[in-house]
């Protein structure tokens, strides 16, 4: 099967082709299947694709520096497909985690299939009929992903596929334990010293979003090019440091990101009680007093537009949005300057570095 030259338009492709099989497996299984495959289906809508786009990139780094802009294999673009699969479950979980209402300006799993429940007239409780299948539609995603990583790997020699097999399976235990610690963690900080609290939300990032949205996905492509132990150290150096350049970035968005960009409300991480490295500095900076108000308002779900916005304005004031921003800027150049001298090819470093620059400059 022929991919397009666009990774975006290759992974959609091949998104497409394998969501076809699914609906044809289950087909025979009645009604409410088809209803499941379709919520897995639209889960997998939309999104910048940047896992499979790293994925990609990986592995062009690494073959086209010695075989000059080669076309990208189907296994490659399978790969990459599957990561996008495994994203979208992670999303899924996260969001029944969070109780998040929207993704991507769209009902939240969990609440799309609420309201299929409702819409159908079926007995019971809709709310946590759609908490219970959201969780399944999580699980199902899971073993799509396995189902679409095993096949890519079938056209791919062994000693390739085993550690391409290895990186994505410790991309999946490093992101499921990051995510427990992230929810650990909004019971956890009281009983931590404050000064711990920014390099405990550190390690959460790295562990639940800087390896698993860039570093792991360069490694399962580099390794899928048979990258050698400088290539694949260079691509680890940079791909971290732009992993938590990210993940800070989408913390940021998390508390000031319009909603029309971003398809969430603006402050959400602020209503969920996220604890991350901006909630940190800013507690830093204040006085107990403020700091217990701060503790007080952080994770209610009722929090209106006025009291995000003074949570805001506190953040900013305290100059923790400020410490961030610069966080964010040391980690890209961090990331920068792994690929300096790196075996890798000249092209496909430039692209890499344009992936940076829309992972860490971006309103969505």
């Amino acid at each position: 099967m022929s991919f397009s030259s666009d990774p975006i338009a290759a992974i959609s492709q091949r998104l497409d082709t394998f969501l076809t099989e699914q609906r044809r497996d289950a087909a025979d299984m009645g009604a409410e299947a088809a209803l499941f495959v379709e919520a897995g289906a639209a889960a997998l809508q939309g999104g910048k694709r940047l896992r499979g786009r790293f994925c990609i990139a990986g592995w062009r780094a690494v073959e086209d520096a010695r075989t000059r802009h080669a076309e990208v294999p189907s296994a490659v673009i399978t790969a990459a497909s599957a990561l996008e699969v495994f994203h979208a479950a992670a999303l899924i979980h996260d969001d029944v985690i969070d109780n998040s209402d929207t993704r991507r300006g769209r009902p939240s799993a969990h609440r799309a299939l609420e309201s299929e429940h409702r819409s159908a007239g079926w007995v019971g409780d809709g709310e946590s009929f759609g908490r219970s299948g959201a969780i399944l539609l999580g699980d199902l995603l899971v073993a799509w992903s396995d189902d679409l990583f095993e096949e890519g790997l079938v056209s791919v020699g062994a000693d390739r596929a085993a550690t391409a097999r290895a990186e994505y399976s410790r991309m999946r235990r490093d992101v499921t334990i990051g995510q427990f610690l992230d929810i650990a963690e909004e019971s956890a900080f009281r009983t931590e010293p404050d000064a711990r609290h920014a390099e405990r939300a550190l390690r959460v990032a790295s562990l639940k979003s800087a390896r698993y949205s860039v570093q792991q996905p360069l490694a399962v492509g580099a390794a899928l090019a048979g990258a050698d132990e400088a290539q694949h150290s260079a691509l680890s150096r940079f791909g971290h440091p732009l992993g938590m350049a990210f993940q800070l970035r989408d913390d940021v968005l998390g508390v000031f990101g319009d909603e029309s960009e971003t398809g969430k409300p603006s402050g959400d991480d602020l209503r969920e009680g996220k604890r991350t490295v901006l909630v940190a500095y800013t507690r830093e900076a204040l006085a107990p007093s403020a700091r217990r108000v701060v503790d007080e308002l952080i994770g209610d779900p009722s929090l209106d537009a006025g009291q995000i916005g003074a949570l805001q304005r506190t953040i900013i004031e305290t100059g923790a949005l400020e410490r961030v921003e610069k966080l964010i800027t040391d980690y890209a150049r961090e990331a920068e300057r792994a690929l300096n001298g790196a075996r890798l090819d000249n092209a496909a470093v430039g692209a890499l570095r344009d992936l940076a620059r829309d992972a860490t400059v971006r309103t969505t």
